[in-house]
């Protein structure tokens, strides 16, 4: 990954008053790497003297709790006060970090729109962003939007610059966005970054208990369910898919992040070279796809459930019943299979 020079240099300039209203916006269902970004650059953003608000759509996941910072993100959907509109409304920057599209912030969208005055930064790594943005820094090679942070922050500052807490949440972005490092975009420039973030006091054994050893009894017990009620495989032992209704979800007291990782088990089977999880919500199915080597879920997720993400990981929507969902998710398969996309 290699940062424009011409663009650090306009976000430096951007940035050069020490009294900017700024507001950082991340994804609907935020996971680590969103959360990690937002709270690493808005310390960044305030040790310069910026006002800074980090909105999310919605909750993120009870096993980040712990990040420090946490408590000061704004949830749109929650906020009763009206905190995130006014102060997307007053804001003379928007920092949109961790998705490509204003589309994927959903209820916040609209929001979002209305502020047309505002410069918006990309800071991303997804595939085809939108050209709407005054500044981007969009990087598909790179592992995770926190990975394109720290770059930001060393290519602006210096690794002086990072703090111990800033270390924490960027951390957190790069091992839950790479699985634990053992996904794709291994460059030794990531690893050189884990070196710094480890000088500058970081526990790594702590980080990884709370974010992947704090999941309730309700959320084992689901995963069990998904997987011996739930996974079909098809494709000759190549595709798998689970599916979870509402109902079986508040079974097992469901919470938001419960379902995190499902969708990677089944790439753990040998011969396995796709997997899919649909989760029903009130007004459309949420689908995620894994895959493994050259097979490509972004160009399936675009194809047929008009979403993208990333070559191994990917999502969608469905505003079909589940039945016709899995339906149509198997017709694709087998067309994606026929037009050689499987291998």
């Amino acid at each position: 990954m290699e940062l424009s020079k011409k663009g650090i240099e306009c976000l430096r300039e951007l940035l050069a008053p020490g009294n900017r209203r700024i507001v950082i916006v991340t994804h609907t269902n935020p996971d680590g790497d969103a959360v990690g970004s937002s709270l690493a650059w808005a310390e960044v953003l305030r040790g310069m003297g910026h006002a800074v608000t980090c909105v999310v759509p919605n909750k993120y996941p009870y096993f980040l709790d712990w990040m420090q910072g946490i408590d000061e993100i704004v949830i749109f959907k929650n906020d009763t006060e009206g905190r995130a509109a006014r102060a997307i409304a007053e804001a003379d920057i928007l920092f949109c970090l961790d998705f490509n599209a204003i589309s994927r912030l959903e209820i916040l969208s609209e929001t979002i729109q209305a502020n047309t005055t505002a410069r918006r930064v990309l800071i991303d790594h997804h595939l085809s962003p939108d050209e709407d943005f005054y500044l981007s820094f969009s990087h598909p090679d790179a592992s995770s939007t926190c990975y394109v942070v720290y770059a930001i922050v060393e290519a602006l500052f210096g690794t002086e610059a990072i703090t111990c807490r800033m270390a924490e949440a960027l951390y957190v972005g790069m091992m839950t966005d790479t699985g634990n490092f053992a996904f794709s975009f291994l460059t030794p420039e990531l690893f050189r970054a884990v070196a710094v973030l480890i000088e500058k006091g970081i526990r790594i054994p702590d980080i990884h208990n709370n974010v992947y050893n704090a999941y309730t009894e309700g959320r084992a017990r689901l995963f069990g369910y998904a997987i011996n009620r739930k996974m079909e495989i098809i494709q000759d032992g190549t595709v798998a898919y689970m599916s979870l209704m509402e109902n079986e979800m508040r079974r097992f007291q469901f919470q938001q992040g419960d379902s995190e990782g499902f969708v990677n088990y089944a790439l753990t089977i040998k011969k396995m070279k796709m997997s899919a999880m649909f989760l029903a919500h009130r007004k459309f199915i949420r689908v995620s796809l894994r895959s493994r080597g050259d097979v490509d879920v972004n160009l399936f997720a675009r194809k047929y459930f008009n979403g993208g993400g990333h070559k191994n990981a990917a999502g969608g929507k469905s505003f079909l019943t589940m039945q016709e969902t899995i339906d149509h998710y198997i017709r694709s398969v087998r067309e994606f299979a026929d037009e050689g996309h499987l291998g």
